[in-house]
């Protein structure tokens, strides 16, 4: 960056220590209360109702979710929202055994029963021994696990059902490359989510929350669901509609519902078991989000580099000059060609350039063979269409 002053990172939440490692203090200056801060730490604190300084460049989600950032206001001002996919996968995957293991095993009644022994009672051995016959369950070896999303998280809940001796089938329109290399070859492919809920005696769901997926399991889907199945959402809350589940549930057609997203109605529900939004809640998961997301902000501000943006290109380029320019522009016609045209005409030879889009969004990384000057950076970001340019020499 071209500023001699620090970099100012804000942070809005409690961020693993190892991850503020990642920004050297000699470099960065990071706080609570920045005044004109060049970027954003947050993990889950709203920020759709804050004013977000015009000074910030950059604003980076320590998780996979981004629903507490505005991210299409920030687009619109040429700001990229980094998260961390995947850094909290194996935390997710093992809440989701947990998951499993609490409702084929009853555990959670069950516990409820012990803590209502009397200690003292000098039956309790006989009460421990004629109670726990209501809570007699099912073993996982041998029944079919349904995974809908097969990202990260669930190709790791997928391998880790196999090892368990289930059987598994996932759907996942949208599947990456990466994602479907991960991906056990035992897994049977399905092509609907209403294939899966008829084949499984477990579903669990691992998508983001959008529009296609808001109520993606809902009244007329569920019945497809094997009676007593089980159901589990450690996904985002929304993706099942809570009120066709307890339905299904009074009715029969559904025998536990696990979710990680609290919330009035399905309080107290005998055939709910819901938990405090834990998905990502250890050490570990916390550490490995921040860390992942201080890199990324820390490529972005210094180097200009994009790696895991909800909102732009992931754009990369290897320093071969001390003297780059980085902007941020809408994808329409002849973008390239007017920057081109502004460097050309200071007379500045373009060393190496990569330019790529993403929907409405584009990026360009342009490495030149001398200093810019501020006249050229304002020639930039007159052009029509440009909504950020930073100039980003090397450090000395």
């Amino acid at each position: 960056m071209a500023s001699q002053r620090p970099i100012r990172i804000l942070v809005l939440n409690p961020i693993s220590e190892l991850g503020l490692q990642r920004l050297p203090a000699g470099r960065y200056q990071v706080g609570k209360d920045l005044a004109e801060p060049d970027a954003v730490l947050v993990r889950s604190a709203d920020m759709h109702s804050m004013q977000v300084p015009a000074s910030v460049q950059a604003i980076a989600r320590a998780g996979a979710g981004t629903n507490n950032i505005p991210v299409p206001a920030m687009s619109a001002r040429g700001v990229p929202v980094f998260n961390a996919p995947g850094a909290n996968a194996n935390a997710v995957k093992e809440l989701v055994l947990a998951g499993m293991l609490m409702a084929a095993r009853n555990l959670p009644a069950a516990q409820r029963f012990v803590d209502g022994l009397d200690p003292a009672a000098e039956a309790l051995e006989r009460q421990v021994e004629e109670g726990k016959k209501a809570f007699a369950g099912f073993e996982l070896a041998g029944q079919t696990l349904g995974v809908i999303g097969l990202g990260k998280v669930g190709c790791l809940v997928a391998h880790s059902a196999l090892q368990l001796g289930m059987n598994v089938v996932g759907f996942d329109p949208e599947i990456t490359v990466d994602a479907a290399w991960s991906l056990p070859s035992q897994v049977r492919r399905a092509g609907s989510v209403g294939e899966v809920l008829r084949s499984a005696r477990f579903v669990t769901l691992h998508v983001p929350l959008l529009e296609a997926t808001r109520h993606l399991v809902n009244a007329d889907n569920l019945p497809l669901l094997r009676p007593g199945g089980v159901l589990l959402n450690f996904s985002r809350e929304g993706v099942v509609d809570d009120a066709a589940a307890l339905r299904a549930l009074d009715g029969g057609a559904l025998g536990r519902y696990v979710c990680d997203f609290p919330h009035g109605p399905i309080l107290r529900h005998p055939g709910v078991i819901a938990l405090p939004h834990l998905g990502a809640s250890t050490r570990e998961a916390e550490d490995n989000c921040a860390v992942m997301v201080a890199e990324q902000l820390r490529d972005y501000l210094e180097h200009g580099n994009i790696v895991n943006a909800v909102n732009f290109p992931g754009v990369a380029m290897p320093r071969e000059s001390a003297f780059r320019v980085a902007i941020a522009n809408a994808n329409v016609p002849n973008m390239l060609g007017q920057i081109s045209t502004a460097m050309a005409q200071a007379g500045l030879n373009i060393h190496n350039m990569v330019n790529k889009s993403r929907g409405e969004m584009a990026y360009t990384l342009v490495d030149v063979d001398s200093a810019v000057s501020g006249e050229v950076l304002a020639a930039l970001r007159a052009i029509e269409g440009v909504l950020a340019v930073r100039y980003l020499p090397a450090a000395g």
